[in-house]
């Protein structure tokens, strides 16, 4: 008897892996998904997730729906580079709007003015930290401070959106779905391939029993302040005062431009290129199927990111004679559609096979011979044919 030999999963990154996944992992991560709703086999839009997650139309992928959205750093400016389409903060805009997207986590160093997205009503957080490497505790709480005090969606993003941003959403998931380190990373590969790398793997296994226990007491003071508002609510009527918001870390601040963060940004600049522009480089490859239409970033610098093809207008309907043509129920005779078919002077063997040939059946006259116009190809067609039945003859 053979035994079988499964093959782990590994990081997209060069060099020796120190973290491995195996195929019992992402099927774990996919249960535990589908435990809270993440995604529904039955309406999955497989197109909408395939033509998103291309770079010229975003290279956005959602990981907790409604709440976390990964993509890759916006540009200031819409252009092609190098064979890469390039996109402005402007060009996010309609679908983040569509999709109550409220506040955008920036994590590299600065290639946009952040002031674009805050003016078209977006917040906007930096939370900068060296590509590749882990975060600071610090920033983990600042991030998990940003989406619990978040009403809406937050669109989270680094260089490529795959390292930094997986590990932060990582430990989102932790925290408030107790998802294990090897089922977040599942998940999130699952959802958006080639996230979290190198030691950022490690870092959520090490931080995955403190996340857990910061969940659970998360979990309690909502439910103190629930029952707080409801008691508040039957003495004071439904008027009573709003739910505060919770939270353990009232001494940050939730400020874009926190000093502590922006000081490491200055010391490391990301000049040179880094791991980001590879794995960006690598997924910004031509895939070798046909795709939908591409972005046109040369034409306007402020176009929105387009839906996809099958959600426009439809293809229009077909002219009327070449409805009646295609529901013709008398079939044409061999003969006939060879001799249609041939575009060169009929051979004598063929001549004969079609001075033998029975008669063209009287519906076939009726459509020749029908008012409704027939399309220039089809007229073409015809006249061809008239044309060479009258050589034969003479």
């Amino acid at each position: 008897m053979c035994s079988c030999v499964h093959v782990s999963y590994r990081d997209a990154a060069v060099g020796e892996c120190s973290f491995k996944l195996t195929l019992l992992d992402c099927l774990q991560g996919i249960r535990k998904a589908l435990q809270h709703g993440f995604v529904d086999f039955e309406r999955f839009d497989v197109e909408e997730y395939e033509h998103y997650e291309r770079v010229e139309h975003g290279d956005m992928n959602w990981v907790v729906p409604g709440k976390l959205l990964a993509f890759s750093s916006p540009h200031p400016h819409s252009r092609m580079e190098h064979g890469y389409p390039l996109h402005a903060p402007e060009a996010y805009f309609d679908y983040f709007q569509q999709n109550d997207v409220t506040a955008v986590v920036r994590l590299n160093r600065k290639l946009y003015d952040s002031r674009r997205f805050e003016d078209a009503g977006f917040e906007h957080h930096d939370l900068f930290f060296l590509d590749g490497t882990a975060p600071s505790d610090l920033i983990i709480r600042r991030f998990l401070h940003i989406c619990e005090s978040t009403e809406g969606a937050v669109a989270v993003h680094c260089k490529a959106g795959l390292g930094r941003t997986g590990t932060l959403i990582g430990c989102y998931l932790m925290k408030h779905f107790r998802f294990t380190a090897a089922e977040a990373i599942a998940w999130i590969r699952i959802c958006r391939p080639g996230s979290i790398i190198g030691p950022q793997q490690n870092l959520l296994e090490e931080k995955q029993h403190s996340l857990w226990v910061q969940g659970d007491v998360h979990r309690c003071k909502q439910k103190l302040v629930q029952q707080r508002l409801r008691r508040q609510q039957q003495l004071h009527g439904p008027q009573a005062a709003k739910p505060r918001l919770l939270c353990s870390m009232e001494e940050l601040s939730v400020s874009s431009r926190h000093a502590a963060l922006s000081s490491d940004e200055s010391d490391h600049q990301e000049g040179r290129p880094t791991q980001g522009d590879h794995l960006r480089a690598l997924k910004g490859r031509p895939p070798p199927r046909a795709t939908s239409s591409r972005l046109d970033l040369s034409k306007a610098a402020h176009r929105s990111i387009l839906p996809p093809a099958r959600s426009l207008k439809g293809p229009a309907p077909l002219p009327s004679s070449s409805q009646k043509l295609f529901r013709s129920s008398a079939p044409l005779p061999s003969s006939s559609q060879k001799l249609f078919c041939s575009s060169a002077p009929l051979p004598s063997s063929s001549q004969k096979l079609f001075c033998s040939s029975a008669p063209v059946p009287s519906s076939s006259q009726k459509l020749v011979r029908s008012s409704a116009p027939l399309p220039i190809s089809s007229q073409k067609l015809v006249r061809s044919s008239a044309s060479l039945a009258m050589q034969i003859k003479r």
